[in-house]
């Protein structure tokens, strides 16, 4: 938007210098631009992650279905309803019929 919006408002009449920087960045297709984010924002992911040190067990214990322990996977099975049951399989239901109805 940064990039843009000077032109869109017409504060650069003639816009970027064709093959700058900034030009390609404004006339880049927006697919490209999301991929080219989605890269940048693993590796950010990554690095931060390989720069930090790991998370004490005890604070993300049951935080995750990796880190469920079995005594919370039974309490959790254990607090299941027949209508929690239902409305899933209704939520499951009119999902497909969606893909369903719009594929043609």
């Amino acid at each position: 938007m940064l990039v843009d919006t000077p032109v869109t408002l017409g504060l650069l009449p003639d816009g970027y210098a064709p093959g700058s920087f900034l030009w390609i960045i404004n006339n880049i297709n927006f697919q490209y631009f999301s991929i080219l984010i989605t890269i940048i924002s693993a590796l950010v992911m990554v690095g931060v992650s390989y720069m930090s040190d790991a998370p004490d067990y005890e604070r993300i214990k049951n935080l995750s279905f990796g880190t469920a322990t079995a005594e919370h996977k039974l309490e959790s099975y254990a607090s299941w309803d027949w209508r929690e049951v239902v409305t899933s399989l209704i939520v499951i239901a009119v999902i497909a019929g969606g893909y369903i109805y719009f594929t043609g």
